[in-house]
């Protein structure tokens, strides 16, 4: 009687262990089952969207362009003096002398001291030879100045100048706008109205929405300076009546906008 007691228990507790395997086994299934599932799923949908852009990338580029003119109203040149001597200060003191009777007609004409800058070097000057190879000359001044004639009927009175005194370095003339600000400003909302025209354009073409702005960039570029010729041979000329009649030009300032827009 004892036995078959002790072996009806035992037969329970293994039957009891099986089904609890069993269990655990068909809960691993499951869980198994349910990864492999997800696993492909998100295999599936990786490929679905390969060579597909995401929506915030879905956008179209547009570029405008504006332009304006305006007249040049500052010329700008260059005078000076160089020169060389063995005593510093000899040279120094002579070359004084002429730009300072270069500034002080300047101020005569109403030139303001904001319209002037100088560059001033001094610097050893050498001669080279075979024979003694490496000598100082001496040491060489140079003063030069840069002049903004705003009053630009007064260029040639301006120029006499470097005949007058003797100023060995003169420069051509160039011309420019004082305030170009403005004119940028004018060509900005030109190249926005164009960038506006062409993008109304492209959607209805294309059929498509335009929805907000990405991306903005703008650059100045096509600036066109018109240099007239100065008609003299020497500077030594200029003493008399001066180059023949100058013409300041214009100047084309030109703004170029890039905007970038997504797609609805």
């Amino acid at each position: 009687m004892g036995g078959n007691k002790q072996e009806s228990t035992h037969g329970f507790h293994n039957h009891f262990a099986k089904k609890i395997m069993m269990t655990i086994i068909g809960i691993l299934l499951v869980y198994g089952v349910f990864y492999m599932g997800t696993l492909i799923r998100n295999n599936v949908k990786k490929y679905d969207f390969i060579g597909k852009a995401d929506h915030m990338e879905r956008t179209i580029t547009v570029n405008g362009y504006g332009k304006v003119n305006g007249n040049n109203d500052i010329a700008v040149t260059t005078m000076g003096y160089s020169n060389t001597d063995k005593d510093v200060a000899k040279a120094q003191a002579e070359n004084k002398k002429v730009m300072d009777q270069i500034y002080a007609e300047l101020k005569k004409m109403g030139v303001e001291d904001k319209d002037l800058q100088s560059n001033y070097t001094i610097y050893p000057d050498y001669n080279y030879t075979q024979d003694r190879g490496q000598e100082l000359k001496g040491y060489r001044v140079s003063n030069s100045l840069t002049i903004k004639i705003r009053d630009l009927k007064k260029i040639s009175t301006v120029l006499a100048l470097a005949g007058k005194y003797g100023a060995t370095e003169v420069s051509g003339l160039s011309f420019t706008i004082d305030e170009p600000e403005n004119l940028k400003s004018q060509a900005r909302d030109k190249a926005l109205a164009d960038v506006k025209v062409k993008a109304a354009h492209l959607a209805n073409s294309l059929g498509m929405r335009l929805g907000g702005i990405v991306s903005y960039n703008e650059y100045e570029g096509d600036n066109v300076f018109y240099q007239p010729k100065m008609m003299y041979s020497e500077v030594g000329g200029m003493g008399g009546g001066g180059p023949a009649a100058i013409s300041g030009g214009s100047k084309d300032v030109s703004m170029n906008v890039t905007i970038t827009f997504e797609v609805l």
